[in-house]
């Protein structure tokens, strides 16, 4: 009893603390006897009000991580810190760290307002507490009118908005969120992301938030940590990921970026030129953010919206393999240099709209979201 009084004195000083993660590693027996590594010394720290994304593959060790945080596995090796204090040993229910699930998670049988407040009910907060807070919440997730329901009652929008609130409700400065919008159709998922983002800026909420949609992280993130086989990859913005790269993995995850073998035939003070289609092209050499030497053979790794395709005057060539309608957009297949490219444009800017399969057409490339990468 004592160890748990303990805990919950300690939870006031951590609510506006920063996260530290420090070489925390977690294994698992696979059952046929082989330990598998799911997380392998990954230090990080997120910062009080910030909105981090661990974003990577399936399999890659984000949801561990997002566990371990929880408190709902227990780190092998390393050390979790809050506010400068060791959270290792701290059981799940005193971190207050709300986790929001895919599923939802709530209590069929309870009605709208009864879920919200099932956390607060178990810490024996008094009625009129359990009343005020509830409403408050309601109101931040914008379902006020709607606590006498039940969540079979309610769209998978409006339930997984009830998860949020019963997570707010416990007024945690961390909340934990596990690819909560998996379950909801397309445009729900844009209204229930913006949403959440909403209600994080409103009230400085330090949130980890795992997925592996790009355009979730890109658009709710402050920072995303891209992960692969249990490592951070890379950390950055959204806009050092994307237009900034480490490597050839993390261009391909966020950007479907395209990637060419070429040849560095020179590198000037100021340039790099490469041997394209057997052509010279001439790059600015800010598009390399790794020592690049002539004579190397390297990736040219190309953003779809940055090719662009017509049916002439352009100085590449290629043949058009399909052509997807995306509404505003229309994404082109073309085969280059012995492989398959994407193109997405704008329909109001394209002439090959009509072209048949097969059709020769030319190619040039906005260098501006163009990189080269080591292989």
């Amino acid at each position: 009893m004592k160890h748990k009084q303990v805990n919950t004195q300690l939870a006031d000083k951590w609510e506006s603390a920063d996260l530290v993660l420090n070489n925390i590693v977690k294994s698992f027996d696979d059952g046929s006897g082989q330990t598998v590594t799911a997380v392998d010394n990954l230090s990080l720290t997120i910062q009080n009000g910030e909105f981090v994304t661990l974003l990577g593959p399936s399999g890659c060790g984000k949801t561990t991580t997002l566990r371990m945080i929880a408190g709902f596995e227990p780190v092998n090796s390393g050390q979790i810190y809050l506010g400068g204090h060791q959270i290792d040993d701290v059981p799940a229910f005193n971190r207050n760290m709300p986790m929001v699930f895919q599923s939802y998670a709530l209590f069929p049988h309870l009605s709208i307002f009864e879920n919200i407040a099932y956390g607060l009910r178990a810490r024996k907060v008094e009625n009129k507490v359990v009343k005020n807070d509830v409403d408050m919440a309601l109101q931040l997730v914008n379902l006020v009118g709607l606590e006498g329901r039940y969540p079979g009652e309610l769209s998978g929008g409006q339930q997984q908005r009830v998860a949020l609130a019963r997570a707010l409700v416990l007024k945690p400065k961390i909340i934990l969120f596990d690819e909560p919008l998996s379950n909801l159709d397309a445009k729900l998922r844009i209204q229930t992301r913006l949403e959440i983002k909403r209600v994080q800026q409103m009230l400085g909420i330090t949130a980890v938030y795992v997925t592996h949609d790009q355009e979730e992280a890109l658009s709710m993130s402050d920072r995303i940590v891209v992960m692969n086989k249990g490592k951070i990859v890379q950390v950055g913005t959204p806009e050092d990921i994307y237009n900034r790269p480490k490597n050839v993995f993390v261009a391909d995850f966020i950007g479907n970026a395209n990637f060419i073998d070429v040849e560095v035939l020179e590198v000037k003070s100021e340039t790099i030129v490469i041997n394209l289609q057997n052509q010279k092209l001439e790059l600015n050499k800010a598009i390399a953010y790794q020592d690049i030497k002539a004579g190397q053979d390297v990736y040219l790794s190309i953003k779809p919206e940055a090719v662009r395709v017509s049916q002439s005057g352009m100085k590449f060539k290629g043949k058009l393999y399909s052509a997807s309608f995306l509404g505003a957009n229309t994404e082109y297949e073309i085969e280059f240099e012995n492989i398959v490219i994407s193109s997405i444009q704008k329909n109001s800017e394209s002439d090959i709209k009509k072209l048949p399969y097969g059709s020769d057409v030319c190619l040039d490339f906005n260098t501006d979201y163009l990189q080269i990468l080591k292989k």
